[in-house]
Order: structure tokens, then C-alpha cells, then sequence
């Protein structure tokens, strides 16, 4: 998915200059050009911040302007828009899915990809899922653990956490987490 464009496309819907967007958002005014411009790629952090400035969600953003699905149950891989960068590819299945109650991600790993820099933290819900191949170090509220193809996880999600691949291969992880809007 190309976000910056979706942004773009976004933020011209509600008449909105890049200015107001960034005032709404609390963001800097050049994030939004360079975001924009796909100069940078925003977190998954930086994105919820962003939507801030938007009256929607993500899934909203996700699919705003997409053509309505032929069958609403069945998300191809086409149909999965990527909340990733930099080596992770976090692939959403079901974004367009009205009411969704849980996240499910399928995380594709490139070998030393990580979540980022810093340990996340949501402010409520729970996270789960299943290394499906590859070796993945997971950081959860300051313990790590290694787990490899067939093991998983289940934690509150307000615990600081953090995932990366320490493996040679990609890594691949089925995930879900509440609630569906982070």
C-alpha cells in the first residue's frame, strides 16, 4: 500500500491543508509533506498519530477508497493492506471487515527486521500469535524469550514489548490482538 498517497487522498477528502492536518495531528508540518511524498515511512506509532487528524480508523484509512469486496468473508492477499517497513511486512487480513473486534496479522520478518527501536506499548488489549517458521526473539515487560516454528505468545498488550528476527531466514508469525483500531 502506498501510504503516503493514501494520506494524501485522505487528507484532500476532508479539504484539509497539510497545516491543519499537522496541527490536528500534533505532528510537524514537514512530517506530513515527507509522509506524503513517501520520503518517509511512518510507524505504526507515527500512523495512529497521524489519524488523530482524521475523523476515522485505521481500517477506515486503510480501505478508504478501495471498490467494495465481491465476497465481504475471503481476504485474498491482494486484499491485505501492509502496516510494515523496513524489512517487516505486517500484512492485515480482514481491514475491510465491518466492526472488527480483533487485529489479525500475518508478520513476515526479513532476517535482523525488528518492530523499531523503541518497546511497545498499547493502552489496553491483549496480544497472541504463533512463530510459523524462522527464530524470533520477543521482548515482553523487560524478559526475552526465543521462540521458534510451532511456539507462541499471549500478553496483556500493555506491556512494553518488542519482536525481532535473530535468525538467517525470514521469519513468519501469525498474530491477533485486541482491540482492532491499534
Amino acid at each position: 500500500m502506498d501510504i503516503g498517497s493514501r494520506v494524501k487522498q485522505v487528507r484532500e477528502h476532508y479539504s484539509l491543508s497539510q497545516r491543519e492536518l499537522a496541527k490536528r495531528a500534533g505532528m510537524a508540518n514537514a512530517t506530513i509533506s515527507l509522509i506524503e511524498q513517501n520520503r518517509v515511512s511512518p510507524s505504526i506509532s507515527s500512523l495512529l498519530k497521524l489519524l488523530q487528524g482524521f475523523p476515522m480508523s485505521l481500517t477506515e484509512f486503510l480501505t478508504f477508497g478501495d471498490p467494495p469486496q465481491e465476497d465481504p468473508y475471503i481476504f485474498r492477499s491482494e486484499q491485505q493492506p501492509d502496516l510494515g517497513r523496513d524489512g517487516l511486512k505486517l500484512l492485515l487480513v480482514g481491514a475491510s471487515a465491518p466492526r472488527r473486534q480483533m487485529r489479525m496479522l500475518r508478520e513476515l520478518y526479513a532476517p535482523g527486521a525488528d518492530t523499531g527501536k523503541e518497546l511497545i506499548v498499547h493502552k489496553e488489549g491483549e496480544e497472541c500469535g504463533v512463530v510459523v517458521r524462522g527464530t524470533i526473539e520477543l521482548t515482553v515487560d523487560g524478559n526475552v524469550s526465543v521462540l521458534t516454528a510451532g511456539e507462541g505468545y499471549y500478553f496483556p498488550s500493555t506491556l512494553p514489548h518488542k519482536f525481532r528476527n535473530i535468525g538467517q531466514e525470514e521469519a513468519e508469525i501469525i498474530s491477533a490482538n485486541t482491540p482492532a483500531n491499534f
